[in-house]
């Protein structure tokens, strides 16, 4: 038996610091040893709970290295902004080191562990999490009842704008003016007193005497309609949308057409006709010439297009479309190579790597502690608070607001920015609820609340609430073996002095991409901001606006149908976090109120910084770090405890003198190797992204030619 001694404190720190960095393995030089603690292994993930497990190498001074293994239980709390996981209220359940830690000092060890650990935050990267997470079967079997039935798909080889009408037009006078606004609309159209409809695109007016007729450009729109058109859009901000819109139609030398439309359409602009380019390695072409998903499978001479995470394939260009379910398409697409001009697309066909991490991001919430006394709500109602049932559960829902307000019970429930409100009246007063309503998990797709059914209440305290929410609330939901955007449903919105729209799938050119989520296609700009709310995207919120051509995962969209001119939280660095600037509500590693946690280790004053200035190190450790990477992050443990590292080909096995071949069939640890550097890839992919880079060598999607 080896004996060896070490401070625990320079453990515990380490495991800190070696999380903080991001990168694996991590040695770190202690008094009478050095410790390299490898990536954790995750074992089971449910709610906002992770179980996990990971090697330790402990080298005394003189002497061999000692591995063993270390397990975890932990809280997530997630910043999908920052893109980090950190782990908190941190329990150690068992450690292991074969033949090197008597039983004695075994118990020890954990039982040190098991109290100082938890005054840490330890924190790992969100990429390096999804890429080594197991879909359990109930993520796996996720297959609800969404349609699928194809929008109308209309394709044009020349400039063309969407214009999308929310059902048949609904018209409202506009106060002291002989015009009427198209109230359910997102764009700013009006009629006239002779009839003639106008719309303001692309900074020139256009003009028709049917709203579903042929539009044409005028230079002379009457004064009072330019007046209104001003006074709609008045005040608003320019957002990162009408930026790049403006940059991309700077040198646009024709008109775009303009096609009105009242039911769920997309359009496919191709810049002249079709250009087909071969995938290396697949008997699939791709359009060229266009910023959508469009592909022809040469064997079987049919197309195929991606629509809000759905395929759809035809016989010709033009249509009709069917659905085709994404583990039924052609072998070809899941051979696309990643790096290669369209991997953006990977993520939507079955069983490959960026398909399962797509469906884990989708399944990681985002998390937030709630001030019980700060947090509130306001709601407001078209006339008297209305409520209809919702089919098959005991829920009312109220129609008549753009909140979501449930009757359960005899309580009424709200759920507004991704937190749970509680009254006794429809009108309030509200306080942050410690229950969601029951039955909430019954809303099927079909009602405009389903999405509400994504926001967790994990645990409360007198002082805070913690909550949390993952991508359905937003639109995007797991669907068999896939993700998809929209449930597909057609809701009717609420008409009354306002017009409140409803969640809508598709019109947008949803186009999705691992490290931002689900955003827009956007060329050219429509009207002003929403009215009354009316704008109809993803629930409460404008989708985002990313210029993906040229960047990561491929090409953005190429329609217009949204009006971006007050995009709420989806702005900069808070696109992928609704709780951030919220009342009341802070990141769950630190109490409600935003103060530090004063839990740290005596060595560290409650700041953070040493007595020797170093941040969040201790004062036996050097100001320039102390820490060092190795490169070498092939050592892992099985279920058992027992550590392996890969040499060359082969994976070895530790029996606590040194190392032996393993007689066993190492598949398993081949492919947590596999997903260990995608997620290490996608970690610096994501860094770049997030600084604006494009280009990089990625794993889970490609690099621009």
């Amino acid at each position: 038996m080896r004996h060896f001694s070490i401070t625990l404190s320079g453990l515990l720190f380490f495991i800190q610091v070696g999380l903080t960095q991001g990168q694996w393995p991590h040695d770190i030089e202690a008094k009478q040893a050095k410790i390299t603690l490898y990536q954790p292994q995750p074992e089971v993930f449910s709610g906002d709970k992770l179980s996990a497990r990971a090697a330790v190498a402990v080298t005394p001074t003189s002497q061999e290295p000692i591995f063993g293994a270390v397990w975890m239980d932990a809280r997530v709390a997630t910043d999908r902004a920052a893109r980090t996981v950190t782990l908190v209220d941190l329990k150690v359940t068992n450690v292991k080191f074969p033949q090197a830690v008597d039983s004695v000092n075994m118990r020890k060890l954990k039982n040190l562990l098991e109290t100082e650990i938890i005054k840490w935050d330890l924190q790992m990267s969100l990429d390096e999490l999804l890429a080594t997470l197991e879909l359990t079967e109930k993520e796996k079997d996720a297959n609800d009842n969404f349609k699928t039935e194809a929008p109308e798909i209309i394709i044009s080889s020349k400039p063309a704008v969407l214009v999308l009408i929310d059902g048949e037009p609904k018209y409202q006078k506009i106060e002291d003016t002989k015009l009427e606004r198209v109230m359910n609309s997102p764009h700013f159209i009006v009629k006239d007193k002779d009839a003639k409809y106008y719309l303001n695109a692309n900074q020139k007016w256009y003009v028709t005497s049917a709203i579903m007729g042929e539009w044409k450009v005028t230079s002379f729109p009457p004064k009072e309609v330019k007046k209104q058109e001003e006074k709609f859009s008045k005040d608003q901000p320019a957002s990162e949308a009408d930026k790049a819109i403006a940059a991309t139609d700077k040198n646009k030398k024709s008109d775009p057409q303009i096609m009105v439309r009242t039911a769920p359409a997309e359009i496919i602009i191709t810049r002249g006709e079709s250009v087909f380019t071969p995938i290396q390695g697949t008997q699939l072409l791709y359009v060229k010439n266009t910023e959508s998903h469009v592909f022809m499978n040469i064997g079987t001479q049919e197309y195929f297009i991606l629509l809000s995470g759905r395929w759809y394939q035809s016989k010709i260009l033009k249509g009709p479309w069917g659905f085709i379910a994404s583990d039924k398409l052609p072998t070809d697409f899941s051979k696309i190579p990643e790096g290669s001009e369209k991997d953006i697309v990977l993520a939507s066909v079955a069983g490959t790597p960026a398909a399962k991490e797509a469906l884990m991001d989708a399944q990681v919430p985002q998390t937030a502690a709630v001030d019980r006394k700060t947090a509130t709500v306001t709601v407001k109602y078209d006339g008297e608070p209305k409520f209809e049932a919702i089919e098959g559960t005991t829920l009312l829902y109220a129609v008549n607001t753009t909140s979501s307000v449930i009757l359960s019970e005899k309580t009424y429930y709200a759920c507004d920015n991704a937190v749970w409100f509680t009254g006794k009246t429809p009108t309030g007063p509200w306080t942050v609820s410690t229950d969601v309503p029951k039955d909430v998990q019954k809303i099927p797709p079909s009602s405009p609340v389903y999405n509400v059914k994504y926001v967790y209440i994990y645990d409360s305290t007198p002082d805070v609430v913690y909550v949390g929410y993952t991508t359905g609330y937003v639109g995007c939901y797991a669907y068999g073996p896939t993700i998809v955007y929209g449930t597909g449903y057609y809701y009717n919105p609420w008409y009354g002095p306002y017009y409140y729209p409803k969640p809508v799938t598709y019109g947008m050119a949803m186009h999705y991409n691992p490290y931002m989520g689900w955003s827009t296609g956007v060329v050219v700009h429509v009207g002003g901001p929403p009215y009354y709310g009316g704008y109809y995207g993803p629930p409460m919120y404008h989708p985002p606006y990313y210029a993906h051509h040229n960047n990561y995962y491929g090409g953005g969209g190429n329609t217009v149908i949204i009006n971006n001119g007050n995009n709420n939280n989806f702005n900069g660095s808070n696109n992928n976090n609704i709780y951030n600037n919220q009342n009341g509500v802070k990141p769950s590693t630190r109490p409600a109120n935003g103060q530090a946690n004063n839990n740290r280790p005596s060595t560290q004053p409650a700041n953070g910084q040493t007595k020797n200035g170093a941040q969040g190190r201790p004062s036996t450790m050097p100001t320039n770090g102390g820490a060092k990477n190795n490169s070498n992050n092939s050592v892992m443990t099985d279920k058992s405890g027992n550590v392996y590292q890969k040499q060359g080909q082969d994976w070895k096995q530790n029996n606590g003198k040194d190392w032996q071949s393993s007689p066993q069939n190492n598949h398993d640890l081949d492919q947590q190797q596999m997903n260990r550097d995608r997620g290490t890839q996608r970690t610096n992919n994501a860094s770049q992204m997030n600084k604006g880079g494009g280009g990089a060598n990625r794993g889970g999607g490609g690099r621009r030619k």
